[in-house]
């Protein structure tokens, strides 16, 4: 298995760190370099990589866990809650539920949340940068879908408002303690004795074209995309959205089947093959990372695929996992 994931990656010009699941064994398998410069291989120790969106899972999963929480208290709220509630100067907000949010069919359009603007942003300035931008354009009518990272900034927001601690202990405590994740940080965490890779193109030979993600690009994203972890470390949580570390079995499938959908989407991931398939891909404007998952919904079979060098675009990257899963569990994935 090792030889055939390393190969396929080389075949494809690409770069990175993988965990491939099958029969329920997960092992990882990395390829290249996660530093070029300082000669720092893919799956080193050291190195924990950006999630991008696929920290969205996680934000809606720490949603669902307060309302649970909450559930019998006067401070109870559901999917169906208007975000008035927690953001009364949003716009359309008493039209919009916390549902719609988590989707992303909120009708919120803001754009440029991922051009780094050369500010190292607290939690609650991010967040007001989010409102303020969704103020600034008209939204589209609640319930069209329109996948903006807005949404996740906002519910960031909210999780400090009805938690009254910060995302950042709220994602220590719910996700990091409780699964004792030894590689999981947001930005502004990561240890001295850590690094976050560099990301790099193909062009005729390897490690072209670097960049990396900034501290101020991360702080922007608060709840959306600013998670580094590594493949192993990310198995787990996916494991936990399930197993009743995170979330139980019933409340994954509320999660994942919000009466706001518009598609397949839903708290976070993708469902697919009659909700047998999970999944979801991140990565950030600026920069080449490209990052994909695609696990059976039992979790026993899968890859968690971290690229830090890609070649060809997002279809491209899942065409490189897609044949590796075909090799893991024939007849089983989607290519998409």
């Amino acid at each position: 298995m090792r030889s055939y994931i390393r190969n396929v990656l080389a075949q494809n010009n690409s770069r990175g760190s993988t965990v491939i699941i099958k029969n329920g064994k997960p092992q990882q398998i990395s390829y290249g370099w996660a530093w070029y410069g300082k000669r720092i291989g893919n799956g080193n120790d050291s190195v924990v990589y950006p999630t991008a969106s696929l920290q969205k899972v996680v934000t809606a999963a720490m949603v669902v866990q307060l309302m649970n929480e909450k559930w019998h208290t006067s401070e109870r709220f559901s999917q169906n809650t208007k975000i008035s509630r927690w953001y009364p100067e949003l716009k359309n907000a008493n039209n919009i539920t916390l549902g719609q949010l988590i989707n992303h069919t909120s009708g919120i359009n803001a754009v440029n949340t991922e051009a780094d603007r050369g500010i190292n942003y607290s939690e609650d300035d991010a967040v007001k940068w989010a409102i303020d931008n969704a103020n600034a354009i008209d939204p589209s009518t609640p319930g069209t879908y329109f996948y903006n990272n807005t949404n996740y900034i906002l519910l960031a927001g909210i999780i400090k408002k009805i938690s009254g601690q910060s995302y950042e202990t709220n994602f220590n405590n719910r996700i990091v303690n409780k699964l004792g994740l030894a590689n999981t940080y947001l930005y502004q965490n990561i240890t001295s004795w850590k690094t976050d890779p560099i990301s790099y193109t193909w062009n005729i030979k390897n490690y072209q074209d670097p960049e990396y993600i900034t501290k101020t690009q991360a702080s922007q994203l608060v709840g959306a995309a600013n998670m580094f972890t590594t493949p192993m470390d990310y198995y787990k949580i996916q494991v936990g959205l399930s197993n009743g570390a995170i979330l139980n079995k019933s409340d994954f499938h509320y999660l994942t089947h919000l009466k706001s959908r518009a598609n397949n989407y839903s708290g976070g991931i993708y469902l697919d093959n009659n909700d047998t398939i999970k999944s979801a891909y991140g990565n950030l404007g600026g920069t080449h990372f490209g990052i994909w998952f695609q696990m059976t919904t039992d979790n026993r079979n899968g890859l968690i695929m971290f690229l830090n060098q890609t070649a060809g675009d997002e279809n491209a990257q899942k065409q490189v996992g897609y044949q590796i899963l075909n090799h893991i569990k024939p007849y089983t994935f989607i290519a998409g």
